[in-house]
């Protein structure tokens, strides 16, 4: 099972870095990183995937994994859905983009317990999203929905709770006391 996620993952990724394309060449040297969000999430994932094959945990990368492939996840599942209400019709391609994500949400969901991250994982993995969160919306390198341009005050305002969400999510499925916890097999 791990290998075919392994696969999906790495197909899917690449997907992404493709379809940022167009964005990344007319973004800034130093926001490159940043602005890629679903497929860096899910690169995340591609070496969790790597170090669980390994029999391995690599915490600060579950912890960039688990909070971004939810944060994204979800993310684009609402703006597509936006982008249909404000439109009226969604393309193929927007339908693929919502059950894509909403997977990548649930994946990384799944793997919680297996996960070994401390709460240092998370303070990092929560300054990487909040800060990707800045270059987002204070500098304007948030992915383009041109549909919905007029609604970028409200989207980074959710964007930003939605970090909050998803890192709360994390604290309450890998760090707490009593959770769940799974050993590599």
């Amino acid at each position: 099972m791990l290998w075919l996620l392994l696969i999906i993952n790495i197909l899917g990724t690449i997907y992404g870095y493709i379809w940022y394309a167009s964005q990344l060449e007319i973004t800034p040297p130093r926001f490159l990183l940043f602005v890629p969000d679903s497929p860096t999430a899910s690169l995340f994932f591609v070496f969790v995937l790597i170090a669980f094959i390994m029999r391995k945990n690599w915490p600060i990368i579950e912890a960039l994994a688990i909070v971004t492939l939810f944060k994204y996840g979800i993310w684009a599942v609402i703006m597509n859905l936006l982008t249909y209400v404000e439109l009226g019709y969604l393309s193929i391609a927007g339908y693929m983009l919502i059950f894509s994500h909403l997977g990548m949400a649930i994946q990384g969901l799944l793997y919680a317990p297996y996960y070994r991250i401390k709460p240092v994982h998370l303070v990092l993995a929560g300054i990487w999203t909040l800060h990707n969160d800045v270059i987002d919306y204070v500098f304007f390198m948030l992915p383009r929905y041109s549909v919905l341009d007029e609604y970028i005050p409200q989207i980074g305002y959710f964007t930003f709770w939605l970090s909050i969400v998803s890192i709360l999510i994390t604290y309450w499925l890998c760090i707490r006391k009593d959770r769940i916890v799974l050993t590599i097999q």
